[in-house]
């Protein structure tokens, strides 16, 4: 199994500073969330080199930023900054490198505060809805948030909420 074909439980954090190439790329299109330093770069420079990538960027790519630009990254082997991977909706947040890990761990430990079943299906939702028609999507994600609505920790959360108190998440 390929790092592109691992079904993680909980959504994976890609922390990126400096040089993002080839492979590197490709695993950080792999993760959920993405989080660059001012320093960092992206490319995919395997054409200039005779082959193309193989570890999910002709794929991933093109159905996580517009189509010429995937094409222009793919088909050129040139670079991206930071500040255009953000604008190209490549990562979520760009960070000042001495931030980037504090950063990284903040929204880990955020996620991780929440009802694990809610963040699981969530996560399970987000993945499986891509290519769906819109309809079926929603369906799924009513039956899966009715599934959600049925568990513990969807009963403790407003309940702190109501108690003003911190919500105590058990993943039942």
């Amino acid at each position: 199994m390929g790092f592109h074909e691992f079904d993680a439980r909980k959504p994976i954090i890609g922390a990126v500073n400096g040089y993002c190439l080839g492979g590197g790329f490709e695993i950080a299109l792999s993760c959920d969330l993405l989080i660059a330093s001012e320093t960092a770069s992206f490319g995919l420079p395997e054409i200039t080199l005779g082959f193309f990538p193989l570890a999910g960027a002709p794929v991933k790519l093109p159905r996580g930023v517009p189509r010429v630009v995937a094409n222009d990254m793919l088909f050129t082997g040139e670079r991206i900054d930071a500040k255009k991977a953000y604008e190209f909706g490549l990562v979520s947040r760009v960070v000042p490198a001495d931030d980037l890990l504090a950063t990284a761990e903040a929204m880990a430990q955020k996620i991780a505060s929440y009802a694990p079943l809610a963040v699981r299906s969530l996560l399970e939702l987000v993945k499986r809805q891509g290519n769906m028609p819109e309809g079926e999507a929603l369906r799924l994600a009513s039956t899966m948030r009715w599934a959600i609505g049925q568990s513990a920790d969807a009963k403790e959360g407003p309940r702190a909420f109501v108690e003003k108190r911190p919500a105590v998440f058990k993943g039942e």
